[in-house]
């Protein structure tokens, strides 16, 4: 496991390059090396390269090669006549903290690759004469780009096309300009997450959006803030979607505009949309089509997300599709829902539940939660629950969702959010003992108090609360945090 050192202003191509005071100049000296598994080329911060970095060799999976950064300033720089990274066929590579900007090409390009991660890199400026995806991976496997910034490029801030298994986690995207370009653009691909992102086109020259998912297969998109476009997700032909806890806001620019749209270009089935605020553009989720194509668009869900300042309809379903609409907080002044007669008279499409309130902003901010799972005593209006489904936030506002995976207390009163993704608890959950009662937590998060009256003290002042505190270590980035979840009783209510 070799070490490479390359610095634009000190360097030579003479030097053995093992050394910082004995660095190469070029990235055309690299990449004449044959990399091996575990191999790092490091680039002096403060440096420049005006050529394409061509990766040609594979790491492993514990061995990666790694792409990056060393001393102190500003990160290192590659400008290009052709792309910034370019690689054809190479697995197990590392890229993070470089800068990329004013290429003619991506910035970044993977063509049929496995197993790359890209974090922390800054791509400005590119596709200046290709009107070229700023990231761009084809045909590959296994790609995850996190804590990375886009800015100004020409074409679409993420191309993604038949890849499967790709993580989009803590990005920032702005301006993605182009006749095509939107923000993040996946195609024909699976297992697919889109996470915590900052995503901007207010300013974009764009006339298209911010996520266009086409075709996608397995696909979560969470908590993320859309910003901007003619409309915030279109999520068209898939299957087993989830669109869950996003901001989605200023999608204006045609009567035809939406937060979320889908049912249009292929089959649609198994969609959750839930959690969202959606508000400040025209339509909200739109189920809808061109022409009256024949497509199935079967078990979509739109429920507990708060709507407002919409010109037109929370919901609008004007081709044929089953569903429900359900648990939803339409803000007065915007139309809940425009569904077509026909739709009304197949009761195929059920809406139920939903409530109007003249502020949205008191809505959001009130302290009674929705629980997924609840008993009884939850229920109650006189116990109420002030946070939802255990989801903190860090410091950094970026928000967490885990499962809570073991008791980190001997005294039986904190929980611990480890690694989050596909972990779950056992099947028969958690449970908390507290003074008044047990929180018990299932295997997806979710909670339930259960209240025991024998506990509930004699002499009280007409309510009582108990919290159970909880925690999260996020494992690689050694981040912790930590919150409380509170359970006031009424005892008023619940006694008389």
């Amino acid at each position: 496991m070799t070490v490479y050192y390359v610095n634009s202003a000190t360097g030579s191509n003479r030097n053995s390059g093992t050394d910082q005071k004995s660095a190469f100049a070029t990235l055309s000296k690299v990449e004449s090396l044959e990399l091996k598994p575990g191999d790092s080329v490091l680039l002096a911060k403060g440096s420049v390269f005006n050529e394409q970095f061509d990766i040609k060799y594979s790491g492993s999976e514990s061995a990666p090669i790694k792409i990056g950064s060393y001393g102190t300033g500003v990160a290192p720089v590659i400008h290009s006549s052709g792309d910034g990274i370019h690689s054809l066929y190479a697995s197990n590579i590392v890229i993070e903290n470089l800068k990329i900007s004013n290429t003619s090409g991506a910035g970044i390009y993977g063509g049929s690759v496995t197993n790359w991660t890209v974090r922390d890199v800054e791509i400005a400026k590119t596709g200046l004469s290709e009107n070229a995806g700023a990231v761009t991976f084809r045909s590959s496997k296994n790609v995850t780009v996190e804590d990375s910034k886009i800015s100004d490029v020409r074409g679409d801030g993420f191309w993604i096309e038949k890849v499967t298994g790709i993580k989009l986690l803590n990005n920032t995207v702005t301006n993605a300009h182009g006749a095509t370009a939107d923000a993040v653009q996946v195609n024909d691909s699976s297992n697919i997450l889109i996470r915590g992102n900052h995503l901007d086109q207010t300013h974009a020259d764009s006339p298209k959006g911010v996520i266009a998912l086409v075709r996608p297969v397995s696909a979560v998109v969470e908590d993320n803030t859309l910003t901007g476009g003619s409309f915030g997700i279109s999520a068209q032909a898939g299957k087993n979607i989830a669109i869950r806890d996003n901001d989605i806001s200023g999608f204006h620019g045609y009567s035809w505009s939406f937060a979320v749209g889908l049912g249009d270009t292929g089959n649609t089935r198994d969609y959750d949309i839930a959690g969202n605020h959606i508000h400040d553009g025209a339509w909200g989720v739109v189920i809808s089509a061109a022409g009256s194509p024949s497509y199935v668009r079967t078990n979509i869900n739109v429920h507990d997300n708060v709507f407002d300042d919409l010109t037109q309809a929370a919901l609008k379903v004007d081709r044929p599709a089953s569903g429900s609409f359900y648990n939803n907080t339409v803000e007065t002044g915007t139309k809940a829902t425009s569904i077509s007669p026909a739709i009304v008279d197949a009761h195929t499409f059920t809406v139920t539940g939903n409530h109007t309130v003249a502020n949205v902003e008191t809505a959001l901010a009130s302290p009674v939660a929705k629980t997924a799972a609840v008993t009884e005593a939850v229920a109650d209006p006189a116990v109420v629950a002030v946070h939802d489904n255990l989801k903190i936030l860090t410091d950094t506002g970026a928000a967490h969702h885990g499962n809570l995976l073991e008791n980190d207390s001997s005294d039986n009163d904190t929980l611990v959010l480890r690694r989050f993704g596909d972990e779950t608890v056992g099947k028969h959950g958690l449970t908390l003992t507290g003074e008044y009662g047990d929180i018990h937590v299932d295997r997806e998060g979710n909670y339930a108090y259960t209240l025991d009256e024998t506990k509930l003290p004699t002499d009280h002042s007409g309510h009582v609360s108990e919290s159970f505190s909880y925690g999260v270590n996020d494992g690689t980035s050694h981040h912790s945090d930590g919150d409380t979840l509170t359970v006031y009783l009424h005892l008023d209510s619940l006694l008389s």
